[in-house]
């Protein structure tokens, strides 16, 4: 059983405190009879190693227990937030769900669906006896591909030991960074912490109270925390890790944090949906080079961008065709610079604003607007020129009332100041509403 090894820290960690939900602790020992119930639900609504079943959710002890009784059956999981971008009819199409499951209690509630699953990824783990891990993600495109892991690569990482920690579950259930962060807490016989919002007082309230060590958000977030200072209204004295990702950092936001949170370490992760979450070393704690790698992980850079290869690797998508290059690397689309061992994430390529040949990196903009006073976000994008192909456009969320006019004035003054004259925006607008989605990144498109 690929499981297996997590069920073991469960025993070995019986009476230790796994999952704190609300006002409810549960143990390691109530979390592994909570796995053996859900496994028996699936068992006797006929669900079976191969089987895909939905499991729509958020973190939940539930959610949990759920998750790895789908796994411990050799079945294929994929995870669902309900109300996320991914949840809803395309995701269980793309996917075949046979089985759409929920916790119900100490069990699951399970609905058939009618559907076949006989897609030829889902026959490749058949074959293996592997279970799989269906993960959704918009990459580049306007439909979101359905992204089929072999649970038996994915999680052979997690094997190692390393620190016990206690763990907020801030980023989602339907998230590789959030699956990751999981794997990595329960693999150690760690605590995870599920906030009761994901907003920023919610989050520093829930830290605050069950005394959490690592906080893994998006820059987006940490600067939404920054800005309403809800990290002074509550005691984060336990936090000894922030780690970072799944969007560019920028320099502004990392000199607040550094100063908001002397003696936290602050930690640059880089993951993506398709290869996992690797490894990763900051240069330094207000550095944004990285270093990312580790067992089972090897990076190229070709042309500006980075490459991959992963043991843990998909299998490929289950409604696109494979992104590897004939040799096996997964092909990022993020651009980087290199310094040694040493990158730089400068951004998706497919975010590249040209500008008459010339090319402006959105976050490279982003980063100068964010300084400004009464800026709570900011999404620069490109909009179709015919004399240049494109001019830089930037949308600001503000935290206070001001003129439309003005602001274009403040805005342009200071990337005139500070970027080059074809990164300067030639539009500036107020947007009427957040510039994040709820897995807190940037919306750009």
């Amino acid at each position: 059983m690929v499981t297996g090894f997590l069920l073991d820290v469960f025993r070995e960690h019986a009476a230790d405190e796994a999952v704190v939900a609300g006002d409810r602790s549960f143990t390691y020992g109530q979390l592994l009879e909570a796995v053996a119930a859900a496994r028996a639900s699936l068992e006797r609504a006929g669900a079976g190693p191969g089987s895909v079943v939905s499991l729509e959710d958020d973190f939940s002890p539930g959610g949990i227990a759920g998750l790895l009784a789908i796994l411990g059956l050799d079945a294929v999981a994929v995870p669902l937030v309900p109300a996320s971008e991914f949840a809803g009819p395309h995701s269980l199409r793309v996917a075949q769900v046979e089985w759409r499951a929920a916790p119900a209690g100490s069990a699951l509630r399970l609905e058939a669906t009618g559907t076949t699953a006989d897609h030829p990824l889902y026959a490749a783990l058949r074959a293996q006896g592997h279970p799989g891990l269906v993960l959704f993600t918009s990459g580049s495109t306007a439909e979101p591909k359905g992204v089929v892991h072999d649970c038996a690569r994915l999680l052979g990482k997690y094997r190692v030991r390393r620190h016990r920690l206690r763990t907020l579950m801030f980023l989602l259930f339907d998230h590789i960074g959030g699956m990751d962060t999981l794997l990595q807490a329960l693999a150690n016989a760690s605590t995870v912490v599920i906030p009761a919002d994901r907003t920023p007082e919610g989050v520093c309230a829930c830290i605050a109270r069950h005394r959490v060590e690592v906080l893994p958000a998006s820059p987006s977030f940490l600067s939404m925390v920054l800005l309403s200072e809800a990290h002074l209204r509550h005691d984060l004295s336990s936090l000894r890790y922030i780690t970072y990702g799944a969007e560019v950092m920028p320099p502004a936001t990392l000199a607040r944090l550094v100063a908001a949170f002397p003696g936290v370490k602050l930690l640059q992760k880089y993951g993506i949906t398709e290869v996992g979450t690797m490894r990763s070393q900051s240069r330094a704690n207000d550095s944004l080079w990285v270093r990312v790698g580790g067992e089972g992980y090897r990076t190229r850079v070709v042309d500006g961008l980075l490459e991959i290869r992963a043991e843990s690797s998909m299998l490929g998508y289950l409604n696109a065709p494979s992104p590897f290059t004939p040799d096996g690397w997964f092909r990022t689309g993020d651009a980087v610079e290199v310094d040694g061992d040493y990158l730089r994430i400068l951004g998706r390529a497919s975010d590249l604003v040209n500008v008459g040949g010339q090319k402006v990196y959105p976050a490279e903009v982003e980063a100068v607007i964010m300084e400004l006073e009464g800026v709570r976000e900011v999404a620069v994008t490109g909009e179709r020129h015919p004399l240049t192909g494109q001019i830089v456009v930037a949308r600001v969320a503000l935290s206070r009332p001001e003129d439309p006019r003005e602001l274009e004035r403040r805005v342009r003054a200071a990337c005139r100041a500070r970027l080059a004259p074809h990164k300067v925006p030639v539009r500036v607008t107020i947007a009427p509403g957040p510039l994040h989605t709820e897995r807190s990144k940037t919306v750009r498109r």
